[in-house]
């Protein structure tokens, strides 16, 4: 799944107005320091282009082995991870005991002469064993694949987690938490897999303790193996996330892992500072969390794991971590700064600490509205007298992690342009591009899976995203996100529609009242959709409470009112039958994680929401429409 961003579409937001938004964009940023953005373009023929940075990529150690044994020598004190204990004190590991303790963990795989590249199956969450066990497994040369905890903890048949296990064939199984995980390692049928865990007591099968392991003696089999380790064999399988199709496990190589750290490094390191202090929550199982955990350890910085998540009930932990750990670099996906500005906007504690350090803010996964962008500036604003500086990611778990970037002066919310070693082929469609890339950073392929058209007959990666220009054959503005091949669909009559574009354009207009869409019309007559209502913005703008059930909200005046003049606008501006809505209906329940309806950076799984939620689209499409339905001219 890319981490891509939509077309800026201008909004004035209801909870600002004209003259503010104005003086709002003259007030300067917060100074950044970034590299030449500028780029060689080749027109080919055909109308490809071929795209690359002016400057090149910077020498680095493909062997994130050696680079975790460097740091414990010229660092060996300082704190690498923190996570908080039961009583909400920060436990802390530093560089040497991350390298003492991942040699202990390597030491005993050597000991397990583990074959035929068998994973390492990480079923934990974001924790310090988890990394440690992480990078155990990588100086042995054993692949390890970190899983989302959703497989293991939403119960039922552990249709996906069986799923994995038959793909991978793993030889060692992690679930740290013995009491959070006992059902499903007492459940599941895990071959001959060593399970390992806190408290294999409690268990009904045979396991062995994260702390007997970590007693292992360190042998000189372990440096010899760190010294040997081949950059260009997996490493890591990350899976996919499964939003059109069964999970692919996608094979990281060292060499590509490493040289995506370069360049992000390189491009923003110095602005990001994560040889400071980090504060991060996204998972470990998807590439930007793995990939923020692995770049601090790089740059010597500490991260401070983050257990609170962008969900109801979750996002106080985030709150209650930012307060005690001010940042210079910030990173999160659409729908966790909406709950962030929503939380600033009621409590001045957490605005003054969030904004305090802070000097560049990055956003993934979605794209980002423009009043939820205004009002996080207005508060930068007002605590600093500047803007923050708002940068994207652009890639997939296919390249390692974003490998575009916004790095230069820009207020467009686009998908940057490559950064120093990514090649970019634009193969033109109409009146965009479908985006192809090679570098060092892209995978070799799926673990069990064809991967023959993954490539075209250059070793281009077909991404499976379109782009276009954000201004007309001007390369220097940069790139913005046209629509996603998986998520295109036809209409009744034949036209195609850009699902995560159009997504992306209605989540623009109806923001910030409403906090997510889900598209309809696979071969109906015309696009109809269902929302989320984002309630505590919406009740303080009408100034009083809303109504509880799906029906009632359509039937409320003034909330019906604006909605029907919001996506009037749109339908003005957006006539075709590929993006004018016809119907709309509200959704109370908020989307399942145990119904794999949202994923763990928070975004919306739209096919299998649409599946969840048949019923809603039945009543969208009904001939005679019920009270549930908004009818548009």
């Amino acid at each position: 799944m890319s981490l891509h961003t939509a077309s800026k579409t201008r909004v004035i937001s209801p909870m600002s107005y004209s003259k503010k938004l104005m003086d709002l964009h003259s007030v300067p940023f917060q100074d950044v320091c970034f590299p030449s953005a500028e780029m060689n373009v080749e027109t080919r023929s055909d109308g490809s282009l071929i795209v690359t940075s002016v400057v090149e990529l910077k020498e680095y150690i493909p062997n994130l082995s050696v680079v975790i044994s460097q740091q414990a020598k010229d660092r060996p004190e300082q704190a690498y991870l923190k996570e908080r204990d039961l009583n909400g004190q920060w436990l802390s590991i530093n560089y040497a005991e991350v390298f003492r303790d991942s040699s202990a963990v390597a030491a005993w795989l050597l000991i397990q002469d583990i074959k035929n590249l068998r994973p390492v199956l990480i079923l934990s969450g974001n924790s310090i064993h988890h990394a440690v066990l992480k990078y155990g497994a990588m100086a042995a040369q054993i692949p390890v694949c970190p899983v989302s905890i959703n497989y293991s903890l939403i119960g039922g048949d552990y249709g996906r987690l069986n799923y994995v296990i038959n793909m991978l064939n793993p030889a060692v199984i992690f679930a740290e938490h013995t009491e959070r995980y006992k059902t499903v390692l007492n459940s599941v049928d895990f071959g001959d897999a060593i399970i390992i865990t806190a408290n294999p007591d409690i268990l009904n099968c045979s396991a062995i303790a994260m702390a007997d392991i970590l007693k292992t003696d360190i042998s000189e089999q372990v440096n010899e193996s760190i010294y040997s380790i081949d950059p260009d064999v997996p490493a890591v399988y990350m899976l996919t996330s499964g939003s059109t199709s069964l999970p692919k496990a996608v094979i990281h190589t060292q060499r590509m892992i490493t040289a995506n750290l370069a360049q992000a490094c390189q491009v923003l390191g110095e602005t990001a500072g994560w040889d400071d202090q980090m504060l991060d929550w996204l998972p470990w199982n998807h590439v930007s969390g793995a990939f923020t955990k692995m770049g601090v350890m790089v740059s010597g910085g500490t991260l401070h794991i983050d257990a609170g998540r962008p969900m109801p009930g979750e996002f106080d932990t985030t709150v209650k971590n930012i307060k005690d750990v001010p940042v210079k670099f910030f990173t999160n996906v659409p729908a966790g700064y909406a709950m962030l500005v929503e939380a600033m906007e009621t409590d001045p504690e957490l605005k003054y600490a969030f904004f305090s350090s802070l000097r560049l803010a990055l956003y993934g996964g979605a794209g980002l509205p423009q009043a939820l962008y205004d009002r996080f500036q207005k508060l930068a604003i007002e605590v600093t007298g500047k803007r923050i500086f708002f940068t994207t990611g652009y890639g997939a778990t296919e390249t390692s992690s974003g490998c575009m970037a916004i790095y230069f002066n820009s207020e467009e919310v686009g998908i940057g342009l490559p950064m120093p070693g990514l090649t970019i082929k634009l193969v033109p469609e109409n009146d965009r591009y479908e985006v192809r890339m090679l570098g060092t950073m892209m995978t070799p392929g799926y673990v069990g899976h064809d991967s023959s058209d993954l490539f075209d007959d250059e070793g281009f990666l077909k991404i499976g995203d379109y782009a276009a220009f954000i201004k007309h054959n001007d390369i220097s503005r940069g790139l913005k996100f046209a629509g996603r091949l998986a998520e295109e669909f036809k209409l009744a009559n034949g036209t195609w529609v850009s699902g995560g574009t159009l997504r992306a354009l209605l989540i623009q207009t109806l923001s910030p009242l409403i906090s997510d869409t889900v598209i309809c019309g696979v071969n109906a007559e015309y696009l109809a959709v269902l929302v989320w209502l984002n309630r505590g913005t919406a009740e303080r703008y009408f100034k009083r409470s809303l109504p509880t059930t799906s029906e009632d909200l359509a039937c409320d005046m003034e909330l019906r009112s604006w909605i029907v003049e919001k996506l009037g606008e749109y339908n003005d501006r957006n006539p075709s039958s590929s993006r004018r809505i016809k119907r709309i209906g509200f959704l109370i329940e908020p989307p399942s994680i145990d119904g794999h309806e949202i994923s763990d950076k928070g975004t919306v799984n739209q096919s299998v929401t649409l599946l969840r939620r048949a019923s809603d689209v039945v009543r969208l499409y009904s001939e005679v429409p019920d009270n549930f339905v908004i009818t548009l001219d």
